[in-house]
């Protein structure tokens, strides 16, 4: 175990280095520091178990250096040697940390028995450690799908008491995950081993503590437990550590060795967080039956995304998301698999509609593609998906307005997003000039000039790509497919895509 002393005054570090025989009482004594700094310096390379500081210092004092111990190695033991017989530094040494407080003065035995008793208290940690590290391996192997041999269910039978895994009981898994005490690195796993420490003290069995949640291991005397008093154990924790809990059940089992499927369905109601709410109690039985709500976005609200692209601000996208998700929400149906999917697909029906818009656009369209690629990324945000999707449509709407804002005249890009979304519709010269705000007859030779086309040519290339994405993609009926690019009169359709393409539509789609 390694030692090492600190202290600015050069005869008191030669002299504790030298009169005991630290190595033959079975320490590595390292090179004693001539100051907290330098101690500082070395804490973390050298990583000694065991800190023998003076207090007062040129510099950093060695209170300050106990704090600094606590924080960077929270296993080692730190004794303050000082020779000020003061309670208030002895008091303060406690809050720091220190193990043991000693006067310069004392005897060369008081001292080695002040480091033989930190020492007894490191090796008691460790051995701690070791059976809780034992305790909760053998908890994860409950619930995990897999056997446990002879062996190790004795063990669990000894470090897991309150189980009584040797007699016959029912059980039962729970999660819960804690909130509310901020969202500063560490206050979250802070709480839950505040929770851990007390719901142990509370229930008939054993708590496991993970990085963001507890696996509890319920024991009952019959298959029908009384969920309430769970329900009042969780009010009781969240009144005292003024918190917010939130826990799913499994259904309870008639055997230890069937705790894993108790777990599974603890799980999958654990996914319901946020869905069913962000505190309180949910048992997997009240969620087992739900089919799954709607996973694909209307063509309604693909207009209105799209509405919101063009001439929407950042605020009503928002409100818009959060209808949206909040209208799911209200689905007795709606599972966390089918919500993810749909939010997945208002995602991908921005992605492709401004990706078409913007290769409307020609030659700037392999740049604006580009960036399109790397307009997504990934947020902590765990709002339901709010927070998640309003970012990612956001990005979108800012790239499409980045690209209609590029060189070149912003109307004319205006006026084909506009033809773009209303390819379904009539669409007259006279109404897409009077979208951008122009005289028909300018508009028109402003339109052939820059895109090199006349603007029933135009139009009708848009509509026959339309079409051909659509013979591709989907297996809809060739005259819902003219009705979705503005035709009602399938015969011209036909003749027209023929006349673009070679191939009427049906050709078209059985090609090889």
């Amino acid at each position: 175990m390694k030692l090492l002393i600190v202290d600015d005054e050069v005869i008191i570090r030669t002299g504790l280095s030298t009169v005991i025989k630290w190595a033959e009482l079975g320490y590595e004594l390292l090179q004693p520091a001539a100051s907290a700094e330098e101690a500082l310096a070395r804490l973390e390379l050298e990583q000694p178990e065991i800190v023998l500081t003076d207090i007062q210092m040129t510099g950093r004092s060695g209170l300050e250096l106990a704090g600094d111990v606590r924080r960077l190695l929270p296993d080692s033991e730190v004794i303050i040697l000082t020779g000020y017989d003061q309670f208030s530094y002895a008091q303060q040494a406690i809050r720091e940390g220190a193990g043991d407080y000693l006067l310069k003065t004392s005897r060369p035995d008081e001292i080695i028995r002040a480091v033989n008793g930190a020492k007894m208290r490191i090796l008691q940690k460790w051995e701690a450690l070791k059976k809780d590290q034992l305790r909760d391996r053998l908890l994860e192997r409950l619930i995990a799908d897999t056997e446990i041999d002879n062996h190790s269910a004795e063990k669990a039978a000894k470090l897991l008491p309150k189980l009584r895994l040797n007699e016959t009981f029912f059980y039962q898994t729970v999660i819960v995950s804690a909130e509310g005490w901020g969202n500063e690195s560490g206050h979250g796993y802070l709480l839950l081993f505040a929770v851990h420490n007390m719901i142990s003290e509370l229930i008939d069995g054993e708590a496991l503590l993970r990085k963001d949640s507890l696996v509890i291991l319920l024991r009952h005397e019959s298959m029908r437990a009384d969920q309430s008093q769970l329900a009042r154990l969780m009010e009781r924790v969240t009144r005292k550590l003024k918190c917010k809990l939130f826990g799913a059940t499994g259904t309870v089992v008639s055997d230890w060795h069937k705790l894993q499927d108790s777990y599974t369905e603890a799980s999958y109601a654990f996914l319901f967080k946020g869905i069913i709410g962000q505190e309180g109690l949910l048992a997997y039985e009240d969620i087992k039956g739900r089919r799954g709500g709607r996973t694909v976005c209307s063509q309604e609200e693909e207009g209105q995304l799209t509405a919101l692209f063009q001439n929407g601000t950042d605020a009503q996208l928002y409100q818009w998301v959060q209808e949206l998700i909040e209208l799911q929400l209200k689905d007795a149906d709606t599972t966390p698999d089918s919500l993810q999917k749909f939010l997945q697909s208002v995602q991908i029906s921005a992605h492709r509609w401004v990706e078409r818009v913007i290769a409307s656009f020609g030659e700037s369209a392999a740049l604006s593609k580009e960036k399109f690629a790397n307009s997504i990324s990934p947020s902590p945000n765990t709002d339901n998906g709010v927070g998640l999707l309003y970012e990612q449509l956001h990005q979108l709407m800012m790239l499409y307005r980045e690209t209609i804002g590029q060189e070149g005249i912003p109307y004319i890009k205006r006026a084909i997003a506009y033809i773009h979304d209303h390819l379904d519709k009539e669409l007259t010269l006279q109404q897409v000039a009077k979208h951008v705000h122009l005289n028909p007859n300018h508009f028109s030779e402003v339109f052939k000039r820059e895109t090199g086309h006349t603007y029933i040519e135009f139009v009708t290339r848009m509509r026959v790509e339309r079409a051909k994405r659509l013979l591709d993609e989907s297996p809809i009926k060739v005259s819902e497919v003219a009705s979705r690019v503005g035709y009602t009169d399938m015969k011209y359709f036909s003749q027209l895509f023929k006349r673009f393409t070679g191939f009427t539509p049906s050709e078209y789609r059985t090609r090889s």
